[in-house]
């Protein structure tokens, strides 16, 4: 048999068969808002950046909370989906908002990171959301208890870098941060999944939660790229400074 004679169905890739064609309908609704999502948030990061009309800081991580908060506590049914969707819109911009100081801190770093650290975001998105579709329900929700211990030992080194200022248990909150949140990718796709078969069918706040793992991964991812950069300058320049000193 010639291998290179099989076909290839395309149409196969996109097919869950253990998904059920309701859950299916409100996976695209949740993807299609969090969509959405990613253009009020670099409309919020732009007005920052660009226009300095809002200044991202504690006001706007408050906003952003508060918008949150009464997202939660806003029911789910068709009278209140205009609503809640609007909320969500201003929860997104006020988030892109909060996400202005570190796009100055990486701007005064090397601008182009923005981009790179934008696509390497959506690649470990698209990797991670498409393993936890593909793989068998409830695969990936036993990660919930090592997700949340994780959380709480950044929290802790969070603590305990207040009082050491050290680089290198910075370094390592950021690159432990971007696994645990890349964990969260998984657990949280199905964790919507097995809620959307089971009745639950608020995309809007299903969006809440796969927003969020974005925003974090872009956020460490940029911070982490800015760090590399930053080493990588401040040796050439070492460098060059040796270079020149022999010289003369």
């Amino acid at each position: 048999m010639n291998v290179f004679d099989r076909s290839i169905n395309i149409d196969a890739l996109f097919k869950f068969s253990q998904i059920s064609h309701s859950t299916q309908v409100h996976l695209k609704n949740v993807y299609s808002s969090l969509a959405v999502c990613m253009f009020v948030a670099a409309a919020g990061s732009y007005v920052h950046v660009v226009t300095r009309l809002f200044q991202g800081g504690v006001l706007s991580v408050l906003g952003s909370l508060g918008l949150m908060f009464w997202l939660a506590m806003t029911p789910h049914n068709p009278e209140t989906e205009k609503k809640r969707l609007a909320i969500l819109a201003g929860f997104a911009f006020l988030t892109g908002v909060g996400l202005g100081p570190t796009l100055d801190f990486v701007i005064s770093v090397n601008p182009s990171i923005i981009v790179t650290a934008f696509m390497g975001t959506s690649v470990i998105f698209i990797c991670f959301t498409l393993s936890a579709l593909y793989a068998k329900r409830r695969t990936y929700l036993f990660l919930g208890g090592t997700l949340m211990s994780g959380l709480s030992l950044l929290f802790l080194m969070s603590l305990m870098n207040m009082f050491f200022g050290s680089m290198i248990l910075f370094k390592a909150h950021m690159y432990l941060g971007l696994l645990i949140m890349c964990g969260f990718v998984l657990f949280d796709t199905q964790l919507i999944i097995e809620k959307a078969e089971n009745g639950d069918k608020d995309y809007v706040w299903h969006c809440v939660d796969l927003f969020l793992d974005f925003i974090t991964i872009f956020r460490k991812l940029m911070v982490i790229l800015a760090m590399n950069d930053k080493v990588l300058i401040l040796y050439d320049c070492k460098i060059l400074s040796l270079n020149i000193s022999r010289n003369v």
